[in-house]
């Protein structure tokens, strides 16, 4: 089993910053890609970032440029500072360990999830 948990969510205006994070427990996630989901009200839960197992990212093309994603194993966790934002970003962020090690963009492709932290950017 592994638990993850994210964290750093908030109220932000428009064109500030929010760094969350995920950290894992249990089995780790060292050997996986993770990624960086989010769902806003009404809508369908959509990719923002992914990172492979070595470091390689993937991000949707609604956030280059302003989302980095990273990790550190050393600590089972994975970062995602959002910069730039926009209130088209509000909505909750969730973290999850994909099935294998190259991030993929569907929530199938993912086996473990976070509970989710909201993220609001007022205009």
């Amino acid at each position: 089993q592994v638990q993850l948990v994210e964290s750093g969510g908030g109220l932000v205006q428009a064109g500030g910053s929010l760094r969350l994070s995920c950290a894992a427990s249990g089995r780790t996630f060292r050997s996986n890609a993770v990624g960086w989901f989010r769902q806003a009200p009404g809508k369908e839960r959509d990719f923002v970032a992914g990172i492979s197992w070595r470091g390689v990212t993937h991000y949707a093309d609604s956030v280059k440029g302003r989302f980095t994603i990273s990790r550190d194993n050393a600590k089972n966790t994975v970062y995602l500072q959002t910069n730039s934002l926009k209130p088209e970003d509000t909505a909750v962020y969730y973290c999850a360990r994909g099935k294998s090690v190259v991030p993929g963009t569907e929530p199938h492709e993912y086996d473990y999830w976070g509970q989710g932290t909201q993220v609001t950017v007022s205009s």
